[in-house]
């Protein structure tokens, strides 16, 4: 009995096994921040922020654990009664031929008020026009455009 009761406590705990999360496949949404006169607060990045940012955008790279980032800003507001933060900068990582590739800018949106969630507005795809739409979004939710290479 005592044999039984253990066996089925081993094998219930097989199933509690962290996994870590799929990268994205490549399929690229783009949730556009639309131009509006919403003040938009620089703020300083925490590190509960910097987590919650790094550990989104990872999520969308090839391979996760090569990620370097650049400079990366923020900024709060609060837009249709809710409140936002708005996340810009830049990330590099290792591509198949195991060297790194161009910094790929990104824009990101966490919302506080709803568990921190994260979103993933737009990721440029390495390309010089891909990058300045990119941009543009970031001028557009009021924080300046990042320079490719830029590092804090």
């Amino acid at each position: 009995m005592r044999k039984t009761i253990q066996l089925l406590l081993v094998a219930s705990l097989c199933g509690c096994v962290a996994a870590a999360p799929r990268p994205d496949a490549g399929d690229q949404r783009v949730n556009p921040i639309p131009i509006s006169p919403i003040p938009i607060s620089p703020i300083p990045i925490s590190l509960a922020l910097e987590e919650i940012i790094t550990g989104g955008i990872r999520q969308h790279l090839s391979d996760p654990a090569s990620a370097k980032f650049g400079t990366v800003l923020a900024g709060e507001r609060t837009s249709g009664g809710r409140q936002e933060i708005v996340a810009c900068g830049t990330v590099s990582n290792r591509i198949s031929s195991g060297a790194y590739g161009d910094d790929k800018a990104f824009v990101a949106k966490i919302y506080p008020d709803a568990g921190s969630s994260f979103e993933l507005a737009a990721m440029s795809d390495g390309s010089a026009d891909s990058r300045l739409r990119v941009q543009g979004l970031c001028r557009a939710a009021g924080l300046p455009a990042l320079d490719a290479g830029a590092k804090l």
